[in-house]
């Protein structure tokens, strides 16, 4: 399953699911990229926490959702002399609401953050990928772009053109030696789950098959396998992981 000196970028990757992400991919033995939201001032302390645990990562400030940032982002990645072979588009917010009180503010910012960002952060690495004849791009995407969720059309409706995405780019460079695949994680006990009303969090876990969150390591495990090299044979699918929450 490990494919040595690849060298992988995440978006997001500080916290959370994209932190657990980061581990596994550094375990899988990449060097390992991590972007966070510009202006972050608890970075620099969070690098040195996974620094002390013997992860080493690089960290890079963008707003996924704005494209000059983005195509600044790969300027300077590139200068600094790193080459992406792994891409994790994992940045995402929420702001839920039900359709009829949802503002064009909390719409505009989830679909330019959660959908927007895969033209904008992917564009700028798929071409050296190709001219490689290597690259893996996984596309994290929800429980919810397939099964939607009430108050959070805004968020569904992102997360399911995350997958239309992946399936068509996955047909472009399909013969180029580069996979495209999306992941649809259910919910997972990160902070901003945990976060949740203690009797709302009871519901949630109570339609979980098998009765408990989903862990982000379970999840970035799923992640090291699709950027592997054993998982040459697999693009354009959404591989769901939810406690069977969910089945298609």
């Amino acid at each position: 399953m490990k494919t040595r000196g690849r060298t992988a970028l995440i978006t997001g990757g500080n916290r959370g699911l994209g932190e657990a992400i980061a581990r596994a991919l550094h375990d899988a033995g990449h060097a390992v990229i991590v972007t966070h939201t510009p202006g972050n001032s608890r970075v620099a302390a969070w690098l040195q926490a996974q620094a002390a645990e013997g992860y080493a990562f690089a960290a890079y400030g963008v707003d996924v959702s704005d494209y000059e940032s983005t195509q600044e982002l790969a300027r300077q990645v590139h200068a600094d002399g790193h080459r992406v072979d792994i891409l994790v588009n994992n940045a995402g917010i929420t702001r839920d609401s039900t359709l009829r009180k949802l503002d064009k503010p909390g719409w505009d910012a989830v679909l330019r953050t959660n959908l927007d960002s895969m033209f904008n952060v992917t564009k700028p690495f798929i071409e050296p990928m190709i001219g490689r004849g290597w690259g893996r791009i996984i596309n994290i995407a929800s429980i919810n772009g397939s099964k939607g969720q009430f108050g959070q059309t805004n968020y569904s409706a992102s997360k399911a053109g995350v997958h239309g995405f992946t399936k068509a780019l996955a047909q472009e460079v399909a013969r180029k030696g580069v996979t495209v695949n999306t992941v649809s994680p259910g919910y997972l006990a990160t902070e901003m789950v945990s976060a949740v009303r203690e009797d709302v969090l009871g519901q949630i876990v109570a339609a979980i098959p098998v009765g408990r969150l989903g862990e982000p390591a379970e999840i970035a495990a799923l992640v090291a396998f699709i950027a592997s090299d054993a998982a040459a044979f697999m693009t354009g699918s959404n591989v769901s992981m939810n406690g069977g929450q969910h089945m298609y």
